[in-house]
């Protein structure tokens, strides 16, 4: 009834896009940080202002990773490359990590403000495999999951919670490495070929296939169902609660 294979004994959720409907609110806020950025930028190399795009460069540069790799990312497509900083740098210093406390700063208060929605149908999914004894975790790259969690109510369905708090206290490597999530299937006492990802993000579904986890599912919200299937997803759905109506 869940439409995964009988072998599946644990499910490894992103956050972003799969759970909650977040991504759209880290979209913005990256569009308003590179283009502010992008755009003084230009004004002093008296060059053209070609702003960031809220769809595809989100997708191909930033979507799933780790907040500076997302920075370093994007800044060297366009081949631009910032000094690295610190961490306590400040959101107006033009550092990489300035860049992500700007990004990351943006981020909370558009939570604050606009507070934070779970997709229902991935609600219905996720509790109908705990119902069915699938053991649950939550892979995420972002420093606030728990905090999103909380604010969605939704915090109590998962035995697991990887996130960028924990890859970075663990030394883990962000997506599209497969580390976060290998470690959520330690966590769970599960072996990876027993585990089903979910994922929006072509670095998460990208991780999900180097990982050589048993089955991955990618998410698709925005249009990118080719794009999902070629960096390695088995099957593409609108929404998970499509899954269980597909058997």
């Amino acid at each position: 009834m869940l439409g995964l294979p009988a072998h599946v004994r644990a499910c490894l959720f992103d956050l972003d896009g799969v759970l909650t409907q977040t991504a759209k609110v880290h979209a913005a806020a990256w569009k308003e940080t590179f283009d502010d950025y992008l755009r003084e930028q230009a004004a002093r190399e008296g060059a053209a202002f070609v702003p960031f795009d809220a769809v595809q460069d989100y997708d191909e540069y930033v979507d799933g990773r780790p907040r500076e790799d997302g920075v370093r990312t994007f800044l060297a497509a366009r081949g631009v490359r910032l000094p690295e900083g610190a961490p306590d740098d400040p959101p107006e210093a033009e550092t990489v990590n300035g860049l992500g406390t700007r990004k990351n700063n943006l981020v909370l208060r558009r939570i604050r403000e606009e507070g934070v929605e779970p997709y229902e149908g991935s609600v219905r999914f996720v509790q109908a495999v705990r119902e069915a004894g699938l053991r649950t975790a939550v892979v995420s790259s972002s420093a606030n999951c728990r905090d999103v969690l909380v604010a969605a109510g939704i915090e109590e369905l998962f035995d697991e919670r990887i996130d960028g708090v924990v890859a970075h206290e663990r030394r883990l490597r962000g997506k599209p490495a497969p580390d976060t999530y290998l470690e959520a299937a330690r966590g769970l006492a599960v072996k990876e070929d027993a585990a089903a990802v979910f994922e929006d993000a072509l670095a998460g579904v990208e991780a999900g296939r180097a990982g050589r986890f048993g089955f991955v599912v990618g998410v698709d919200r925005v249009g990118q169902a080719e794009q999902l299937r070629a960096h390695g997803a088995d099957v593409v759905v609108r929404d998970l609660a499509a899954l269980m109506e597909s058997r």
